[in-house]
């Protein structure tokens, strides 16, 4: 099953709010590149299909540290299958049709110069990071507010000027701190594991 497959297989099997068909179809419609997306430039995820791929890993790091004993009986954290899918699924929408494909040149080791295809960033709509998502999001279908906060929390304190906010968002909205480890654990741990990062 391709990334694509299992994305859409998901989605439709979990997401059933309404807006959620028009949505999906927008993702998979001529106006999105969110299926042939990379997740960044160079970076975890940087080609084609790292975006869907990366949000399907943040899916299922988010779904088993959910369902661990101690996040359940200790932390009392408890989240049904559609906010789940939701914010994990969608939580880096904000990155559909920003990266495009360059050409640059590079000396090989012998000693020529070569073009090859790199990605770069040009954000068309340059709203923030997790805002834009929840921004994009909401056209469609409605969030809860933890399902928002954690959207827009999801970058923790690496995307924030002011860490109170991000200590406050987890504090107020456990889903935030979930998807947060669970997108650290994709980046760091599955995004390009056993995987050629050229285009």
């Amino acid at each position: 099953m391709s990334v694509k497959e299992e994305f859409c297989r998901i989605y439709r099997d979990k997401i059933h709010r309404e807006g959620a068909d028009r949505l999906l179809d927008f993702l998979l419609s001529p106006a999105s590149d969110f299926f042939t997306a990379p997740a960044s430039t160079r970076y975890h995820g940087a080609r084609a299909e790292g975006l869907c791929e990366h949000s399907l890993h943040v899916y299922h790091c988010l779904s088993d540290y959910l369902e661990r004993p101690r996040v359940q009986q200790e932390y009392g954290l408890s989240y049904d299958a559609e906010s789940v899918a939701v914010v994990a699924l969608l939580h880096d929408l904000c990155k559909v049709n920003c990266y495009k494909v360059s050409q640059r040149n590079v000396k090989g080791a012998d000693g020529k110069w070569t073009a090859v295809p790199y990605y770069e960033f040009d954000d068309p709509l340059p709203y923030g990071h997790g805002e834009k998502s929840v921004y994009m999001i909401s056209g469609y279908l409605r969030l809860s507010r933890e399902e928002a906060f954690a959207i827009r929390y999801h970058m923790g304190f690496s995307a924030e000027t002011d860490a109170r906010n991000v200590g406050q968002a987890f504090a107020a909205f456990p889903l935030a701190m979930a998807l947060y480890v669970a997108d650290m654990e994709a980046t760091y741990f599955l995004d390009d594991r056993n995987r050629d990062a050229s285009l």
